[in-house]
């Protein structure tokens, strides 16, 4: 748990877990793993600067503590096991909760019907994580990714609950509290604002609530047009 929260998902979402994921998008790995390299500084810093709020840290760690750990959750790897079809692929015994693998898990992160739980509501996830940049963030990550809005937000709706549970996971392994979990994510913010690319970019031109220039999504058009090799 020493790497940040970020190199620790991007590792659990390479190789063979691109495969379902591009697959539900509708589009190959390469796009998928690019798309998710630029969606998951944006959910992880709009976690950050959530956590900065008054209150923000210590609502977030209640709700991680009440629906994202214990014996009724899925953990990261029961989530990705559900991904890739494989039912209870590292998770506990109670990790799948009976659902039937990849479509089952995913008509419920993707809204098919009720939830089965808090942790798979992901459009309630989504929600609280990006509040009123939702928007901004499909159409940034659209626009610098080649992602039509329809498969920005999906990937989006794919990642909220995996990212809770990789935090949950985290504050469990540290035995954090909520100010403990303020810092973690307030240094995954700050060293992504330090890097820069396509992903700190990214999360800085949609979460830029001051507009004040930053970066701007024509020169984030531009950062991702290089990366991707000029595909839109």
């Amino acid at each position: 748990m020493n790497g940040s929260l970020i190199d620790d998902l991007m590792g659990q979402l390479q190789g063979p877990s691109l495969g379902p994921i591009a697959q539900q998008l509708g589009t190959d790995a390469d796009t998928a793993g690019q798309a998710i390299a630029a969606a998951l500084p944006m959910l992880v810093g709009a976690l950050g600067r959530n956590a900065q709020q008054p209150g923000g840290a210590g609502a977030l760690f209640e709700a991680l503590q009440r629906d994202h750990a214990g014996s009724g959750a899925m953990d990261l790897g029961g989530l990705l096991g559900g991904l890739l079809g494989g039912a209870g692929a590292g998770a506990g015994s109670a990790g799948m909760g009976g659902m039937g693998g990849m479509g089952d898990l995913l008509g419920s992160v993707l809204g098919g019907g009720a939830p089965a739980s808090r942790q798979l509501d992901a459009g309630g996830i989504l929600g609280h994580i990006l509040g009123g940049a939702q928007p901004r963030a499909e159409a940034g990550l659209s626009q610098a990714t080649g992602l039509d809005m329809g498969q920005a937000g999906k990937l989006l709706m794919m990642l909220a609950p995996i990212v809770m549970a990789a935090l949950a996971r985290r504050v469990n392994a540290g035995q954090l509290d909520a100010g403990g979990l303020g810092d973690v994510l307030g240094q995954e913010r700050a060293q992504l604002q330090q890097q820069g690319g396509l992903g700190g970019g990214l999360m800085n031109a949609v979460l830029d609530q001051n507009g004040d220039g930053q970066l701007d999504l024509g020169d984030l058009l531009k950062l991702g047009g290089s990366l991707l090799g000029g595909r839109r």
